[in-house]
């Protein structure tokens, strides 16, 4: 990548629970040359445990989950409950439906998922997936999209951190992860509940300490972009995948790619959000940013991939999209954190 004057992207975007899993799905992986190889982060390693013997799924409750949120609107002074009616509070969204804080934000319930044969001795990351609109993460991550079983059919040494959003609803609020800070509060819960979920302690630093890749689908782009322009993890996020999930926000996807050009950048899409895609990389390419039309073979090189997602449906693309099971694909491009 080519950088000129820092800012300037800003500047050109200111207008504008075990399971059994089967068949991997994966297919060959599209080959370009990049440049910047990066080794994988080192973490510190107490623990001497061996890999598991079997995968760790639960669903556990976190003080710093996105809801429930008593904060008010970005860039304003209004509550984010705006609804009042007998006592009972809600959010009236921008298109005018009312959802109830007791129904849709009150689950702070996050999805962790550790795979077996995972080695806590070995370079690991942390997999922080945002679900889009009407999902839960019973339903939905873990049984219909099927992120943990994809994790684990991987191979990869990567451990999932799935927070429920907005419950069942058409709505990408992203709760607390709109303050500054906040998402780093949340990462550094999520260690200390995977070091309990792994069954020992002296695991807490490494999971602390953790590389983290952030995975968004759909409506999941804005507690995406809210967590790496201010969560305060800096260069902790080693890369962003947008799966048909760039509505907006594309100046801070911007920011974090020209913050870290080690660090990789991919967005996939279908025909929701292909225009802002188009717009996304035309700005980009305008700018000497190197974007590819194909996702590099090992995405710890770095790069910018702006792809298409394939001929399935947006509902499907968890599952299918340019390969089947397309999170195992993402993965295997990762060697580095091979099990």
């Amino acid at each position: 990548m080519k950088y000129g004057r820092r800012g300037f992207l800003a500047a050109a975007f200111s207008t504008g629970l075990a399971l059994t899993f089967g068949a991997s799905g994966a297919k060959a992986a599209r080959r370009i040359e990049k440049h910047r190889p990066i080794t994988p982060s080192k973490t510190l390693v107490r623990s001497r445990s061996a890999p598991l013997k079997r995968a760790r799924t639960a669903l556990v409750p976190f003080e710093t989950a996105p809801f429930p949120y008593h904060g008010t609107m970005p860039g304003s002074n209004e509550p984010f409950l705006n609804v009042n009616e007998g006592g009972r509070k809600g959010h009236r969204t921008a298109s005018g439906r009312i959802y109830w804080e007791d129904q849709t934000y009150n689950d702070n319930r996050v999805l962790l998922h550790i795979p077996k044969g995972f080695d806590i001795r070995r370079p690991a990351l942390m997999l922080v997936f945002f679900h889009g609109h009407g999902a839960t993460l019973e339903r939905d991550v873990l049984d219909r999209q099927k992120v943990p079983a994809q994790i684990s059919a991987s191979n990869a040494n990567v451990v999932l951190v799935a927070p429920q959003l907005a419950v069942d609803a058409r709505d990408s609020s992203a709760g607390k992860f709109w303050q500054p800070g906040a998402f780093g509060r949340f990462i550094g819960e999520a260690g200390q509940q995977l070091a309990r979920l792994q069954g020992d302690r002296r695991s807490l630093r490494t999971f602390a300490s953790m590389p983290i890749i952030l995975v968004a689908y759909s409506g999941g782009y804005v507690a995406a972009a809210s967590a790496i322009e201010r969560g305060g993890l800096k260069k902790r996020v080693r890369g962003v995948v947008l799966l048909d999930s760039l509505y907006g926000d594309l100046d801070k996807f911007a920011h974090f790619i020209e913050g870290d050009p080690s660090a990789f950048f991919v967005s996939v899409y279908l025909s929701s959000t292909r225009n802002q895609n188009n717009r996304f990389e035309n700005i980009l390419t305008a700018h000497d940013v190197d974007v590819s039309p194909e996702i590099n073979t090992r995405l710890a090189s770095g790069g910018v991939a702006v792809v298409p997602g394939g001929g399935g449906r947006h509902r499907d693309l968890v599952t299918h999209a340019w390969v089947d099971y397309p999170i195992i694909d993402l993965l295997k491009r990762l060697p580095e954190y091979r099990r």
